[in-house]
């Protein structure tokens, strides 16, 4: 076994047969996996189990060596993971050609919509807060690095301007001011950990698939364009939702430091907003029109996995309960 990685999370606990074999195999046992057909696409085992997979190729996990990153048996395991989550992907998430229609639907926000952040706007709780940031530090801490896979993958001018859009994200050369290191002082400053990793345990399937799906596309090339579609989703819904947010930590009397990661993003993604539309994918599409589906798989199922996310939240916040997995990872009502 290679070294292990200083500073990286420890593997979490199993959530079924799936995530205790790849959690053994990343451990050194060569004999624990027997499949995963029959397990639920959208389900705590898989995601989990895909996540852990995943992670070996950003900060991988103190208990686990180096040399598993490109472990062929791992490899195979995480294949299998990822036919079964695609798979159900396709099948739940309509097919369409309209990059521009999906582009211009996502700047419009319909007058009855009511998701997570418009909950925290009006009458959310601080620990709802809470729970929130900590469930999107599984990608917040890592911001941009998912996206990051898919540089090499792109040439011309849809490269150029996305590593333009990325240099901003890395704070534009200022390492206190790369997203994942505001990210963290926001967790600070709301009392919450920001160890990276900290609250795998806790997050649930639909946080852990939000953040897979943007991996998946980001570390397979046929995927490219569909990696585009999710990041163009995230830049373009990004600054309403930001705004809201930051007038939830106001209102909830959160300091400076809370705040400042959100703050950031309403600006800064409707800049990256045109970045992404008109200097990453119309290029892009230009040069190859036959990826128009798949930008549009990625935008829709970008938009999918979020509501799946938003559904999971709200309905426990509503009836008063924690969404944590494990609630003693943050405090409780």
């Amino acid at each position: 076994m290679t070294a292990m990685l200083s500073g990286a999370p420890v593997l979490p606990a199993p959530r079924g047969p799936v995530s205790e074999a790849v959690l053994s195999a990343l451990r050194g046992d060569r004999h624990g996996f027997s499949g995963a057909d029959g397990s639920s696409p959208y389900g705590e085992d898989l995601q989990l189990a895909l996540y852990c997979c995943y992670e070996l190729h950003y900060r991988g996990f103190q208990d686990v060596g180096t040399d598993r990153e490109w472990d062929p048996e791992v490899l195979a395991v995480r294949g299998e993971l990822e036919r079964i989550f695609l798979d159900a992907l396709r099948d739940d998430v309509p097919s369409g050609t309209d990059v521009e229609a999906e582009l211009d639907a996502l700047l419009v926000e319909h007058v009855d919509a009511f998701g997570v952040s418009h909950h925290l706007r009006q009458h959310g709780k601080l620990w709802q807060l809470r729970e929130y940031v900590a469930h999107r530090s599984l990608y917040h801490l890592k911001e941009a690095d998912p996206q990051s896979f898919v540089i090499p993958r792109l040439d011309g001018p849809s490269k150029a301007a996305l590593v333009t859009v990325q240099h901003d994200e890395y704070g534009a050369g200022d390492p206190e001011r790369t997203h994942s290191k505001l990210f963290a002082d926001m967790m600070a400053g709301l009392g919450l950990s920001d160890a990276y990793g900290a609250y795998l345990g806790s997050a649930p399937a639909e946080m852990l698939a939000e953040v897979n799906f943007m991996s998946l596309c980001g570390l397979h090339r046929a995927l490219r364009a569909a990696l585009i579609g999710q990041f163009a989703t995230i830049e373009i819904t990004s600054s309403p939702g930001s705004d809201r947010l930051v007038k939830a930590m106001r209102r909830l009397g959160c300091g400076p430091d809370a705040v400042r990661f959100y703050a950031e993003h309403v600006e800064a993604d409707a800049v990256h907003e045109q970045l992404v539309r008109r200097a990453v994918i119309a290029p892009l599409l230009k040069d190859e029109p036959g990826l128009a589906p798949d930008l549009v798989f990625g935008i829709r199922s970008s938009t999918f996995l979020a509501g799946r996310l938003e559904e999971y939240l709200l309905h426990h916040w509503n009836r008063g309960a924690s969404s944590f997995r494990e609630p003693s990872y943050a405090g409780q009502p």
